[in-house]
């Protein structure tokens, strides 16, 4: 049985989460008047708002992705601030750079809103941060017991290790053009591989940020060669956004090792579908054991869940005797990772 109280600071609504008394949204899924948002990837952070309240990389990356005035007023999350009498405040949430979860506190309770996060370190973010609450509401993207990811670190020597078999094979990994690019970036880098990495322009902007918050990537290329320069290309790894290998610039490379890296890449099936032959489960989400430990190590009054496999985590935290409810919220996109 859950607490119907809780729905006097949070409320889902078409729109998104929503705050009564502080009568701003969280993640809003359309335009709407007020939104604080945790991270800036785009079923999360949508251009549109009236006002916007984010951490500053975020805002940065709203602009960078929708243009200077992607909101009629924004404002950069810093310490405690109240909206309209609610107290709300950012915290690390360790999914991509300038990710955040959002607290809100009010009446004497307070909600935590996860947006996406991940208990993996990642260079490129403060790592989770987890805040003392009375309702957690968490995603649950990856929340199926068969979802345990191996370390990062693996799953770059395996590339590295196809890089020395297949030297004179250019290999192409996909990864989405915020986060987890950058994350097999500097994965590459920290394993040792020093040598200049070619990057698709859609990737530019974004990794050019990256550099000027001072996320080190190491020399980075530009992926948008011709065709003779791309047949010379040898033990050379090329990044791509997925959307990238359905268009005529993938037939540029010759025999090309096609990669992604993802965390759906445990499902060989997908890895197959998308004609992949070199599957990187590499996520920038918590997995099952570090969602359900999270949740036992915030130990919160009761647990919202939203954005992925509900019926497995509601499942669980009835065994775990926890007061939990799933959200049905749309609009989220359980490819984007």
């Amino acid at each position: 049985m859950t607490d119907p109280s809780f729905e006097d600071l949070l409320i889902p609504r078409p729109e998104g989460l929503y705050c009564p008394p502080g009568d701003f949204f969280v993640d809003p899924m359309r335009p709407v008047p007020r939104a604080l948002v945790t991270h800036g990837h785009a079923d999360h952070a949508r251009a549109g708002h009236g006002a916007v309240m984010a951490s500053r990389q975020t805002l940065d990356i709203m602009a960078i992705r929708y243009g200077e005035d992607f909101a009629q007023r924004t404002q950069i999350a810093e310490g405690v601030q109240e909206v309209n009498g609610v107290r709300v405040s950012f915290h690390p949430a360790g999914h991509v750079l300038g990710s955040c979860q959002i607290a809100v506190e009010h009446g004497g309770r307070r909600a935590v809103v996860s947006g996406d996060y991940s208990r993996v370190a990642n260079p490129a973010c403060a790592p989770f941060e987890p805040v003392s609450c009375d309702l957690f509401v968490t995603e649950a993207t990856f929340a199926l017991p068969v979802f345990r990811h191996p370390p990062p670190e693996a799953e770059i020597a395996r590339l590295l290790a196809s890089l020395d078999a297949f030297p004179e094979r250019p290999h192409l990994v996909g990864a989405y053009a915020l986060g987890k690019a950058q994350r097999v970036i500097m994965l590459l880098r920290a394993a040792g591989y020093d040598a200049p990495i070619y990057i698709h322009g859609a990737l530019q902007r974004l990794c050019d940020y990256h550099l000027a918050e001072g996320v080190p990537l190491g020399e980075l290329r530009s992926a948008t060669l011709g065709k003779s320069e791309a047949r010379a290309l040898s033990r050379a790894v090329v990044i791509a956004p997925p959307s990238a290998f359905a268009s005529p610039w993938v037939q540029r490379f010759v025999d090309p090792v096609i990669a992604f890296a993802s965390g759906w890449m445990q499902i060989r099936a997908r890895a197959r579908q998308r004609g992949v032959e070199l599957p990187l489960v590499i996520s920038d989400h918590v997995d099952w054991p570090d969602l359900t430990r999270t949740i036992e190590e915030i130990d919160p009054a009761e647990v919202w869940i939203t954005h992925g496999r509900e019926d497995a985590l509601m499942r669980w935290a009835e065994l775990m005797q926890r007061r939990a409810r799933p959200l049905h919220l749309v609009g989220y996109e359980e490819e984007a990772e």
